[in-house]
Formats: C-alpha cells, sequence, structure tokens
C-alpha cells in the first residue's frame, strides 16, 4: 500500500539479476539507475554474502561401567547424558584471510539437574602469509591424529607444503590445567599412503593442580601412517615420551606406547544411508598423551590400554547417528578397567 521509488524498485531488480532472473526488460527500464547504483548494490550483495553461520546440534548418552579395587577414586559416575548445541560464525575478512568463531552450550541431564554451561569456545584467524597457512587464536589443536591432544588451546599454527608438508606451533594448552606447548610435524602424501613424523614439547602441566605444581614437563616423539585400499584405511602410530618433575625423570608412567585403527567407508552428513564401521586398539603409556582424543577412559594420563569398536549411519541428510563400545583398563594396575558403551545422534545445518 505504499509508493515506491525507482530507486528502491532498482535495487529489487539489481538482486533479481545477481540470482541470475531473466529481467531484460526490467533493467532497460532502469538502466539508468542500476548504473549509478550497480557499485552499491554489488558491494551490498558481497557484504550480505560475507559472514556465515552454521551449527551443529549432538545429543549423546553413554553408560560406563568400571571394576575397581581399594581406589575408588578412579571409578566414575554410571552414565553421562547430554545435549550440545555449538554454533560456528565464519566471516571472510579479504581474499586470503577468514575469522571463526564457536559459542557452545551444553545441558547435563544428569540425575535431572538441568544444569547447563554456555562458552565462547572457539575465535581465531585463517589465511596466508608468504606462501604458508596460518592458523591463530583460540581453536582446537590436533596432535599426532589426536593420540597426543585434542582439545583446546590459545596459540598459533603455521605450515608449508602440500604432498610434502611441514607444520609448526606453539601456544598454552588452556584444557589441561594450563601447560604451554611447542612442536613441529613432517608429513607426506605419497598415493594411497600418508605418513608423519613429529615432535611436542610440554612445559608445566597441570601447573593449576595442587597436588601437582609447576615443573611438569613431556617431551612426545612419535612417528605414524595410514594406508587406504578402496573403502578400507589402515592407520597405525608409535609414540615415545620423556617425561620429567623439576628434571628428574618420571620413573613410574611407561614412557612409550602404540595404537592401531581400521575403518570400513564412514557416515557422510550429506549422504543418506551412507554408514561405517571403525575399530582401534589402543596400548598408551602414561608418558605418551596429554588429552587422548578417544572416548573410552584413559585414566587420568596413568596409561591405558583396551579397544574400541563402533558404526555410523546417515539417517537423513544432515543427520548422523553413532554406536561404540570401549573396553580399556588402567596400565598401573589392570584390576581397574571400564566399559563404556557410547551412543550420539549429531544434527548439522
Amino acid at each position: 500500500d505504499k509508493l515506491m521509488t525507482r530507486y528502491e524498485m532498482a535495487q529489487i531488480v539489481a538482486k533479481a539479476m545477481a540470482k541470475g532472473a531473466n529481467v531484460d526488460k526490467l533493467a532497460a527500464e532502469f538502466a539508468d539507475e542500476l548504473d549509478n547504483l550497480g557499485v552499491r548494490v554489488a558491494n551490498l550483495e558481497k557484504k550480505a554474502d560475507n559472514v556465515k553461520v552454521t551449527g551443529e546440534l549432538r545429543y549423546k548418552y553413554m553408560s560406563m561401567k568400571s571394576d575397581v579395587n581399594e581406589r575408588d577414586d578412579h571409578s566414575p559416575k554410571s552414565y553421562e547424558n547430554d545435549l550440545r548445541t555449538r554454533l560456528w560464525v565464519n566471516g571472510q575478512i579479504n581474499d586470503d584471510w577468514s575469522y571463526t568463531g564457536m559459542i557452545e552450550n551444553t545441558q547435563d541431564f544428569d540425575n535431572n539437574s538441568g544444569d547447563e554451561n554456555t562458552e565462547f569456545k572457539r575465535a581465531y584467524v585463517e589465511g596466508k602469509l608468504g606462501g604458508m597457512n596460518v592458523t591463530a587464536g583460540r581453536y582446537n589443536a590436533f596432535f599426532a591424529n589426536g593420540n597426543i591432544y585434542d582439545d583446546q588451546v590459545d596459540g598459533v599454527e603455521v605450515s608449508y607444503g602440500d604432498k610434502v608438508k611441514v607444520t609448526g606451533f606453539a601456544g598454552k594448552a588452556t584444557e589441561v590445567d594450563g601447560g604451554n606447548y611447542a612442536g613441529g610435524e613432517l608429513a607426506g602424501s605419497f598415493g594411497a599412503l600418508n605418513a608423519a613424523a613429529g615432535y611436542v614439547n610440554y612445559k608445566d602441566l597441570a601447573q593449576d593442580d595442587v597436588t601437582v605444581g609447576k615443573g611438569l614437563d613431556n617431551a612426545i616423539w612419535y612417528v605414524g601412517a595410514d594406508y587406504t585400499m578402496g573403502d578400507v584405511n589402515l592407520s597405525a602410530m608409535y609414540l615415545k615420551g620423556d617425561m620429567s618433575k623439576n628434571d628428574v625423570d618420571e620413573a613410574v608412567l611407561d614412557d612409550d606406547g602404540w595404537t592401531v585403527g581400521l575403518t570400513y567407508k564412514g557416515a557422510e552428513a550429506s549422504e543418506v544411508g551412507s554408514w561405517g564401521l571403525f575399530a582401534n586398539y589402543y596400548d598408551l603409556g602414561g608418558q605418551t598423551y596429554v588429552a587422548h582424543t578417544t572416548d573410552a577412559n584413559s585414566f587420568d594420563g596413568e596409561g591405558f590400554k583396551g579397544y574400541g569398536v563402533g558404526a555410523n549411519y546417515t539417517f537423513a541428510k544432515n543427520i548422523v547417528g553413532t554406536v561404540a563400545y570401549y573396553d580399556t583398563e588402567d596400565k598401573l594396575d589392570s584390576k581397574i578397567d571400564d566399559q563404556r558403551v557410547w551412543a550420539d545422534v549429531t544434527f548439522t545445518f
């Protein structure tokens, strides 16, 4: 019920043209206005696409059954039941640099407590600098395929190369009671074979833990490879740690370990009916990891051995379910073990 100006109509025509609509007659009618507004409209359209918001909603239920002797401190609660929401914001700074932020909310349904927690978990930039790829800020670090660390850090990572890539990184491990780290990795891709070797040096791990205090250091070396044969991928990794407290070598925890994994296919969120299977075996000393990627019980860094098997399936586009079973034991005391059944469904949007 309101009159429209030629300026406003020209904006509508410009947006229709940008989307590929056939509006030749309208374009001819508003040629002068489009010519005058063209740059401004083009910039408006570009700006509208500059920021993208995506998300993930995951419901998880995990039951746990621990067999312990007199060390009841290792016995966890019997289940976990929560809903995790992640909202990602990605903004393009220029042709070479982008910004990513992520807000995470977790609602804990255990014992009907209604507890929930919301945190600003990610805030980092990615870009190119002199031929190198750079990531800097608060992001999720993934060292040694997660066998050493898979958690939040405040740091910087720089890499160079494609088929053969050199990566260096340094920062603070914010999710494991502090601890500064630095290291590097050399990785190569040779057809169906991928191989990597690297080193991560941690200083003052668990510095916020009053029972440990400062001076706990750990230097971890690793070498690993994976090979793909059609739908099957086989992986293996060996790790060697060198932990010390105030320059005195750790004498209790094992200083080496290894892990192997096997996957078949894998659920793709965009492909309805796709599915996959996975299996892993772990034999890792307490000196070989800081925040392991597994959902199994890793016994607070004392070392663990055992296995995990699971499957995933895409029920509908962007709806994926996973079930898994884990059975691990403490390497310091085999009488302390844990069995877990994990089930989740994840919605992405």
